[in-house]
């Protein structure tokens, strides 16, 4: 067993565990590279299908490319598919982008949760990408105002893990802790998961986040396939999310909006 499959073990491990715990269990896709590894780790863990929804988080902002692929897969793998979209009128980047992300992301999630209420949302979130989500827990209690109390979280210590809500109103669960951005790419490669050609160079530029079109910028590369993503990343000191607007905006914006519900 070489380091991807123990990656992929530990993953399935906690999403089958998810659903065997959490009632009302649901995953918030968005079709980048992340959400596409859990998609892949889902329907390996249940034998090629996909028994709970996919919510895709439309803010009316969204990269077409995304779109088309969202579309695409939906159909050809059967995805029971909850698009939220935003109701939100005239909100936009030039309001604020912590401002705009909490109206057009956590307010619509917030109204889906308790629509549908869920009990738990499946997330693609990584450690790695910024100091504040290497707080996070694979199950991370959410409150009645979709807050997360990081202060407050459970201890996960030998794979015992806390799926009591405790009077919270949801878990958000986190199959990808573990794993690094070269991982996804090295595993994507391994598994050739479908993903965006945004994220593989074009005219010397590629994207190496994906967000609302507005506040995502690419960056300079040559790098077109997964094996030139890893070394490009081996050299990089640069954080995944400097390209990503609304992180920038203050030097805890991001740790705001995580506590406020962010994903």
């Amino acid at each position: 067993m070489n380091h991807l499959d123990r990656l992929e073990e530990q993953s399935i491990f906690i999403l089958r565990e998810a659903f065997h715990k959490i009632e009302r269990l649901a995953m918030l896709w968005s079709a980048g590279k992340d959400s596409q590894t859990i998609l892949w780790l889902v329907r390996k863990a249940f034998f090629g299908r996909v028994p709970f929804p996919a919510v895709f988080m439309e803010t009316g902002f969204d990269m077409p490319e995304l779109i088309a692929l969202r579309d695409r897969l939906a159909k050809e793998w059967n995805l029971n598919l909850i698009v939220a979209r935003n109701n939100v009128e005239g909100m936009n980047p030039s309001k604020g982008r912590v401002v705009c992300c909490s109206a057009l992301l956590k307010e619509n999630l917030k109204k889906i949760v308790a629509r549908h209420n869920f009990g738990g949302l499946i997330v693609g979130v990584r450690r790695d990408e910024d100091p504040t989500r290497a707080k996070e827990r694979y199950f991370s209690p959410r409150d009645a105002h979709m807050e997360w109390h990081v202060e407050d979280q459970p201890p996960e210590l030998w794979d015992q893990f806390n799926t009591d809500l405790a009077g919270s109103v949801h878990l958000r669960v986190h199959p990808l802790l573990h794993w690094t951005e070269s991982d996804i790419w090295e595993y994507a490669e391994r598994e050739q998961i479908p993903m965006a050609q945004l994220y593989f160079a074009r005219h010397g530029k590629r994207h190496r986040s994906l967000g609302c079109v507005p506040c995502t910028s690419a960056i300079e590369s040559d790098a077109d396939t997964p094996a030139k993503i890893r070394a490009e990343l081996r050299a990089t000191k640069k954080s995944e999310r400097s390209v990503r607007a609304q992180d920038q905006e203050s030097e805890d914006a991001f740790e705001k909006l995580r506590r406020d519900g962010y994903m």
